[in-house]
């Protein structure tokens, strides 16, 4: 692991994972209990995705801890412990959900047509075609002391436009902007190519983006 400047190794996070592999094959219920707590709710939400109800995206996510205490002492650190885990939670979810919903493809939409309206553009002929027209650019976010209000009705409203979207555009969105997995991890995670990765990102931050920018017109 490299510092964010490019620089050298980062030896803390390294002692951290080794010593937290080290308690969780100790039994370390301390240890395993503050991973429940850091993670459940993550894994819910990235869980719910495959299945059809919330119950049923506890008993996943319930059989993946399982699966963590007993596979930990197989465990070789090729990845973090957390991109281990969710890798096994997705794939308990994967299976689960294609039980418990024979029709779980049709719940993948057809990825097609622009993400931001055209007539928001200008024309060819006109002067500098393809730029924002007069009047359509992107509404800017708040950053008044009211702006930290609204900024917290913002992040409710990105959550519920986040469930509306298609399957696999939810996934990486929450993935990567909601816990932070890097695109190679989602990849790996989704078994999705990085092309794939790319456009299904941009076309969920876009449907979560013109939502929010109409709320903010509206609210200003």
């Amino acid at each position: 692991m490299r510092d964010a400047d490019g620089g050298g190794t980062t030896a803390p996070a390294l002692v951290d994972e080794t010593a937290l592999v080290a308690a969780l094959r100790a039994g370390d219920e301390g240890a395993f209990a503050d991973l429940v707590d850091r993670y459940t709710p993550s894994m819910l939400r990235v869980a719910r995705g495959y299945v059809p109800s919330h119950e049923v995206a506890e008993e996943v996510v319930q059989d993946a801890w399982i699966a963590l205490i007993r596979g930990i002492g197989k465990f070789e650190g090729r990845s973090s412990v957390r991109t281990w885990l969710f890798a096994v939670m997705i794939n308990i979810a994967k299976a689960r959900g294609l039980r418990e919903r024979r029709d779980s493809d049709a719940a993948i939409a057809a990825y097609t047509g622009g993400t931001v309206d055209a007539a928001r553009f200008r024309a060819g002929e006109g002067s500098a075609p393809g730029h924002w027209g007069d009047g359509d650019e992107p509404s800017p976010f708040p950053d008044t002391p009211e702006g930290s209000v609204l900024g917290n009705e913002l992040v409710d409203i990105a959550r519920r436009e986040l469930d509306k979207l298609p399957e696999r555009q939810r996934m990486v969105v929450t993935l990567r902007d909601l816990l932070g997995f890097d695109s190679n991890e989602v990849c790996d995670l989704l078994d999705i190519s990085a092309a794939n990765q790319r456009v299904l990102l941009h076309r969920g931050r876009a449907a979560v983006r013109q939502v929010l920018e109409d709320y903010v017109r509206d609210a200003s």
